[in-house]
């Protein structure tokens, strides 16, 4: 009976009483499941497909037609969710809530400068130091006064940070006084009372940086500095009143910070932590309180006094098991030095980066003789930090910024900004390129070898490059009116290569897989006057004169296997003899040694030659030995990673050969052309051509 009522519904129902005829199961049980989709569509009928229809057709899950008006009654209740939420957030923004009023503000620049807030803009975009407006700005908000006010002006003359009229709370003081309650704009951390924690407070602290709150960082000041003792969050005060410091400095607000400087300085001196000293230091520059954050870093940041910690004694593995406990004596003192050098690598690395910025400022706020000071710090405390073992990975000191900073300097001087009797500098006693400093600096500190790092270096170093022309004699050389550097080696031994890479030039000296390319003593000028190519190629004369770093590289030819007749070998050799011998402008020669294969007959005969006329004239020309080609000794060599070595065997035979040919008290300096190893290095012998 069922079955006729279903096919009536499909059929009709005159069609299923008086035609029926018998079918077949299969085909009776598709017909069932067609009439049954038709049944749940029209009634809301659902047939669950777990029941399958085996000749019991009853079973059937029947669900209400209410489920429908549920789904439509739950999206309803979704969207006056989202009304409701759009509503709320739209009255938020319109209230005189601090987070409210930032938004407003935000909104408000992004409609009035909308390419600022681009993909690429905004935060993403490159600094831009307009020191100008800062000073000025400060100078404004130094006027403003609030409950906190001190005198600066005295608070500088009378030793600045460690004499003011601020006196401290004690422990116990604190513990008698009654903690008021101080009520903030956080919805996170509304108050601040006796039960607050040194969590709630840093949350506290960082709210009212980001928010610019002015109100909450006076209350939080109240609070650490007036309320509670040194005691408090169980010694935790002295990182909070640091954080609090940085947030005022931030804000703008100098005298809180001035107080929580000394308050910590004062009762908080034994749990300093050199990242938060770093911070503080940072904070006061951008403030331009220079002499003070010189004050902080010596104070806090010193070096350690000589043999206070033995950086021999422990290894790098050592370190790592510093909180092992021992009864013995000597691991007792082993243990205690390990934590000295933990403390001291610490201090070094925050030390620099301070110091580091410090130079920065001043170059980049045109006083270049307080960051060239400041490079003499770095440079002086390079030694130890070597002898901390640490890599320039860990320092990661910001040379690239540095650099960019004295090149504008120098930049400046050369278009005569500091000539001036009335200005506060003296070009007299700087180098002959400020930038020099930054690389005595470079140096002393573990070697970095990044590109952009040496290509900024380069551009202020060698900023104009031409060739001048090839002698074959004495009388071919040009005027002897600066410096000059010599590169001398065996063919193919990679001179030209050498050349280019420390110039950060492609093609400044011809390169060539044949040996003997280079006939002549090619001399380049480096740093002369602008348009030298015109005069040398055209004869124009052309005005100017050459920077006070100008200096000329020689490119000696190739002795050994070069496929030239022997009269001109001989030439070569006798006009080399007579020009380390006469050449008055001769300050440095760079001996190029393949590092593959060691020295040779012919390197040995140069040495000798060099050991017989400059042996005793060291003073007038230095010799230095560079190792080229050292990444053909390591597989896959990269400029990151494994940049090039030179093995024992080969190093051992070069300095018996030096010694040998008297000349091993000559430096040995490893290079390669592909990985940039040793650029910065033979840099520092560059120099001395410079500033002849």
């Amino acid at each position: 009976m069922l079955v006729s009522s279903l096919l009536a519904l499909h059929f009709g129902s005159a069609f299923a009483l008086t035609t029926f005829q018998p079918i077949s199961v299969t085909s009776c049980n598709h017909r069932i499941s067609f009439c049954l989709n038709k049944i749940r569509t029209s009634t809301g009928l659902l047939y669950s497909p777990q029941n399958k229809i085996d000749g019991d057709t009853s079973q059937f899950n029947e669900i209400s037609s209410s489920s429908r008006a549920q789904r439509k009654a739950g999206e309803r209740a979704k969207k006056q969710k989202r009304q409701n939420s759009a509503t709320r957030h739209k009255t938020k923004l319109e209230s005189d809530h601090p987070e409210a009023i930032l938004k407003r503000q935000q909104k408000k620049k992004q409609q009035q400068n909308p390419k600022k807030f681009e993909v690429g803009g905004g935060s993403k975009s490159k600094r831009k130091h307009n020191f100008a407006e800062r000073k000025a700005f400060l100078l404004a908000s130094e006027k403003e006064n609030d409950e906190f006010d001190v005198n600066m002006d005295d608070l500088r003359e009378n030793n600045r940070l460690t004499n003011t009229n601020f006196h401290p709370i004690n422990g116990s003081d604190a513990l008698e006084r009654s903690i008021h309650e101080h009520k903030l704009h956080s919805q996170s951390v509304g108050k601040l009372d006796a039960s607050t924690t040194a969590d709630e407070v840093v949350k506290a602290i960082k709210r009212a940086q980001n928010l610019h709150d002015l109100h909450d960082i006076r209350e939080i000041a109240h609070f650490l500095l007036e309320e509670v003792g040194p005691n408090f969050a169980y010694g935790y005060r002295g990182s909070l009143l640091s954080r609090l410091a940085v947030a005022s400095l931030h804000l703008n607000n100098h005298d809180i910070a001035i107080r929580c400087i000394t308050e910590r300085r004062i009762n908080h001196r034994a749990t300093m932590i050199p990242l938060e000293s770093s911070a503080i230091v940072r904070g006061l520059l951008r403030c331009r309180y220079t002499e003070e954050a010189w004050e902080v870093l010596e104070d806090e940041l010193s070096l350690p006094l000589e043999g206070w910690v033995d950086f021999s004694s422990v290894s790098k593995h050592d370190m790592g098991d510093a909180s092992t406990k021992s009864t013995n004596e000597e691991d007792l003192l082993h243990e205690e030095n390990t934590r000295r050098q933990l403390e001291v690598r610490d201090r070094l690395i925050h030390r620099a980066r301070s110091i580091a910025s410090i130079a920065s400022r001043h170059f980049y706020e045109d006083e270049p003789g307080a960051g060239m000071n400041a490079m003499k710090k770095l440079n002086e405390m390079g030694k130890i930090v070597n002898e901390a073992g640490l890599t320039s990975e860990e320092i990661g000191m910001p040379w690239e910024r540095i650099v960019k900073g004295a090149a504008m300097c120098e930049s400046k001087r050369r278009s005569g900004k500091w000539e001036d009797e009335n200005s506060s500098e003296d070009p007299s006693t700087w180098p002959c390129n400020i930038v020099y400093s930054v690389l005595d600096a470079m140096i002393s500190f573990p070697p970095e070898n990044r590109d952009v790092t040496f290509e900024a270096l380069c551009n202020a170093l060698v900023r104009r490059t031409v060739f001048v022309t090839g002698a074959v004699d004495m009388k071919g050389c040009p005027e002897a009116d600066r410096g000059e550097v010599a590169f001398i080696g065996r063919s193919n031994v990679g001179k030209s290569s050498l050349v280019n890479m420390l110039t950060n030039r492609k093609s400044l000296a011809f390169t060539s897989k044949t040996p003997g390319k280079t006939q002549q003593f090619n001399y380049f000028a480096v740093n002369d006057k602008p348009d030298l190519e015109r005069q040398i190629r055209f004869g124009d004369e052309v005005p100017g004169t050459k920077d006070l770093d100008a200096f000329y590289i020689v490119d000696l030819p190739g002795f050994g296997f070069a496929k030239v007749p022997q009269k001109q070998r001989q030439q070569w050799s006798d006009f080399m003899d007579e020009y380390l011998q006469y050449r008055a402008t001769l300050r440095v020669v760079f001996h190029l040694i393949d590092a593959r294969h060691g020295p040779t007959e012919e390197d040995g005969k140069i040495m000798q030659r060099v050991g017989r006329l400059l042996g005793n004239q060291q003073n007038r020309a230095k010799y230095v030995v560079i190792l080229t080609k050292a990444d053909k000794n390591v597989k896959g060599a990269t400029l990151e990673k494994n940049p090039g070595k030179v093995t024992k065997s080969v190093l051992s035979k070069v300095v018996e050969t030096m010694n040998t040919n008297r000349v091993g008290y000559a430096p040995i300096v490893l290079t390669s052309a592909e990985t940039k190893l040793g650029r910065d290095e033979v840099w520092k012998y560059l120099r001395l051509a410079a500033e002849f």
